[in-house]
């Protein structure tokens, strides 16, 4: 099978338990399924968890990671190391993201429901998720990727291509919002 970019797609005999992502590249590029399927592995997860916060849909945080993937996969051969793999990888999710809710409002749609666990803490759950909503979206990703992802603000800063300090001043500022509305919703 001849895919986009050209490479016949194959299941190499094996692949490295722990394999770098030099490795990685190295077998995707070669179209080895395994090392693709190995990828998606490492990093679904992560992506559909901050897909899922950015966009409050579990079905549309799947469907934009698969779409990221399936970028990915396209624009393998030129990725140039200039940053990590995970670096790269988070930020045409990112870029997927931004597409899905540019979509939504082409074709205005309602705001989706974000999907709730019910528990004891509903409340400020509640309460945190539409603070969260009140952000602007750079502090939103940064908190979001920072706090709930546990990424460090040198990846955020990466896949945002920003400065550090940017990240962790973004990061400030979201802090002192989230508390100034959950502040005046107590109120």
């Amino acid at each position: 099978m001849v895919w986009e970019i050209g490479l016949p797609l194959h299941f190499a005999a094996s692949l490295p338990d722990n394999p770098t992502d030099a490795e990685l590249i190295k077998s995707c590029r070669q179209g080895n399924l395994r090392a693709y399927e190995r990828l998606y592995e490492l990093h679904a997860p992560r992506m559909k968890s901050l897909a899922f916060h950015m966009l409050g849909s579990h079905a549309d945080a799947e469907d934009t990671v698969q779409e990221a993937f399936l970028k990915v996969y396209r624009a393998l051969r030129g990725f140039e190391g200039n940053s990590s793999l995970s670096t790269w990888i988070y930020r045409i999710l990112i870029n997927c993201c931004h597409d899905t809710m540019r979509k939504r409002q082409r074709l205005a749609e309602k705001p989706v429901e974000k999907d709730l666990r019910s528990d004891s803490s509903l409340p400020l759950k509640i309460a945190l998720e539409r603070a969260l909503a009140l952000l602007n979206e750079r502090q939103r990703i940064v908190f979001l990727m920072f706090e709930v992802e546990g990424l460090k603000h040198s990846e955020i800063a990466g896949i945002l291509e920003v400065p550090e300090g940017t990240s962790r001043s973004w990061l400030f500022e979201a802090k002192r919002e989230l508390k100034r509305l959950l502040m005046e919703r107590s109120v």
